[in-house]
């Protein structure tokens, strides 16, 4: 049989690249008859890519890639670590509040605090370094408090769009109930909180809530919306006061004192009244409802609250309303700046040397001029540690002359932004005259507190006595790392550091409640031990009175 194998009219496969062909072609005849099909030549497979070395040259860049990869993940493992580590050790070394602070102190004795206007040198060893010169705060309410006619407040609850439950929460408790207005005991039948107001302050409403927000303002008209985006640090509390210098007005005294009204440079500054929310003070709705209502005023005290706080109003009112009435120069608690522009210590009388930079001319004019020698008050609850010194965000109140200043001034315009309560601080020290105050609201447990540190504070005393009046001398009680001792931040809710837990387990609402108001008996049981026999498990019994005002 005939097997036609080639005739030359087709090319020849080609060979493979870079390889040479073997065998050598022998002469054939075009047409070939044999019994089996010619074989192809092959290529020789020495020196081509296919061969073995192609083979070891992709281990080894496989093995060489491995290395790489483990390397890799080794150095960003350590870079992880590293990264973590160093922001850990700058969060410790930043953090000043590593030691719990001397609370007790602070409601007792507070002129012993550094002072506000200045940062303590680098080398003070304590909190209260000057423990044996403190001076006690005097017992509250005074004699004549009675005497004296009621402060204008106005109270700026911070809120969001959305925060309608503590909003609602707030009108139906501390904003309109009567322990709250009237205040402990009998009370005055809200005559104390009849010029103080609660209004909620928010930025511009999200579009899904804006109808909502717009229903709740028409229900309860307590609702102030700002001209800016909803923010914490990004400059609501500044635009706040701002709008408060504007817009904020409180009903009259409506009573006559003993103690006739003070005169102010805003006392003149009258406005219509507005229309009234539910929880405003009854002697507002009966003077609206009379038909001859009186021209509402200026505000003694601008407030911001934070809407997870809860107040007494009567007790606060009753604070500033001491603050207000108060001759600076013989407060113990406070710093003011005498027309020289020396620091003048009220707790000596006598001038303080500071190192502070010299009166401009604005400046020395404007103390000059009689509307800024109304009272100048910043008051709230003072936190200071080793890097700061300011009135804690959950409360502070501005007296009104400051918030007309804060409102207008360029420098307080440029430091808007940050943690608010730490820039309120900065613009009161950026005040060419500033009266710096604070007061507490702690439940009577602060009168007890109080009689304890005057103990401390008699011991230490006769201690400095017997080693010759030699300085330096603290209390014989263990200190913190901060130097303070630390007796002074004992608290019978909780513990420094240590997350918070029921004194017992299944606790009812009320109990619970009692159980974190510092000195409470309820805060001070434990699972086995014995209990006072006023103590009380059963919910049916009476609550203690938890809105309790200090005596």
């Amino acid at each position: 049989m005939f097997n036609i194998v080639d005739l030359g009219l087709s090319p020849p496969p080609p060979s493979p690249p870079h390889c040479e062909v073997a065998p050598k072609h022998e002469k054939k005849n075009p047409v070939h008859v044999d019994d089996d099909p010619p074989k192809l030549p092959l290529p020789s497979r020495q020196g081509c890519g296919l061969g073995h070395d192609d083979n070891n040259s992709g281990g080894r860049y496989l093995r060489v890639l491995k290395r790489w990869l483990r390397r890799l993940v080794l150095s960003l493992i350590l870079l992880s670590v590293f990264a973590i580590s160093l922001t850990l050790l700058l969060i410790y070394v930043l953090n000043p509040d590593k030691d719990p602070l001397p609370w007790r102190a602070y409601c007792s004795i507070p002129s012993l605090a550094p002072p506000f206007d200045r940062p303590a040198p680098p080398n003070t060893p304590h909190f209260y370094p000057n423990f044996t010169d403190g001076h006690i705060l005097p017992e509250f309410p005074p004699s004549h408090f009675d005497d004296l006619p009621p402060a204008g407040v106005l109270v700026g609850v911070f809120s969001i769009d959305s925060g309608f439950e503590r909003r609602m929460l707030i009108r139906t408790t501390w904003a309109s109930h009567p322990r709250s207005r009237d205040g402990a005991g009998a009370g005055d039948d809200g005559l104390g909180t009849s010029r103080t107001l609660v209004r909620f302050v928010m930025g511009q409403p999200r579009k899904d809530w804006e109808r909502r927000v717009k229903l709740e303002m028409e229900m309860y008209n307590d609702i102030v919306i700002l001209p800016i985006p909803e923010n914490m640090n990004g400059g609501k509390t500044h635009t706040f006061f701002s709008w408060a210098a504007i817009n904020a007005w409180v009903p009259p005294v409506y009573r006559s004192s003993v103690v006739p009204v003070p005169t102010f440079s805003y006392s003149n500054s009258t406005s219509t009244p507005p229309s009234l929310a539910p929880h405003d003070p009854f002697l507002a709705w009966s003077d609206i409802t009379s038909g001859r209502s009186r021209p509402w005023v200026r505000p003694d005290f601008v407030i911001k609250v934070d809407d997870d706080s809860f107040l007494i109003l009567a007790e606060l009112e009753a604070r500033l309303r001491v603050e207000l009435h108060s001759n600076p120069q013989k407060n113990g608690n406070a710093v003011t700046y005498r027309d020289d522009g020396e620091a003048f210590s009220p707790s000596s009388g006598a001038a303080v040397p500071i190192a502070r930079s010299p009166l401009t001319s604005a400046a020395a004019a404007s103390l000059a001029d009689p509307a800024l020698r109304d009272p100048l008050i910043y008051w709230g609850y003072l936190v200071t540690n080793r890097l700061h010194i300011f009135m804690a965000g959950e409360l502070y109140a501005l007296s009104w002359s400051l918030v007309d200043w804060v409102s207008k001034d360029p420098t307080v315009k440029t430091l808007t932004r940050g943690a608010e309560d730490k820039q309120t601080a900065k613009w009161m020290r950026s005040h060419p005259r500033t009266v710096y105050s604070h007061g507490f609201l702690f439940p009577s447990e602060a009168s007890r507190v109080r009689r304890s540190m005057i103990e401390e504070h008699e011991r230490t005393k006769k201690a400095q006595e017997t080693l010759g009046g030699s300085g330096g001398v603290t209390s014989p009680t263990s200190v913190g790392a901060g130097g303070t001792p630390a007796a002074w931040a004992h608290s019978s809710v909780s513990t420094f550091g240590v997350r918070y837990t029921p004194p017992l387990p299944d606790l009812s609402s009320t109990q619970s409640v009692e159980a974190l108001v510092e000195g409470s008996d309820m805060s001070q049981i434990r699972e086995g031990a014995f209990f006072p026999q006023r103590i009380s498990l059963n919910p049916a019994h009476e609550p203690f009175p938890i809105l309790q005002a200090a005596p």
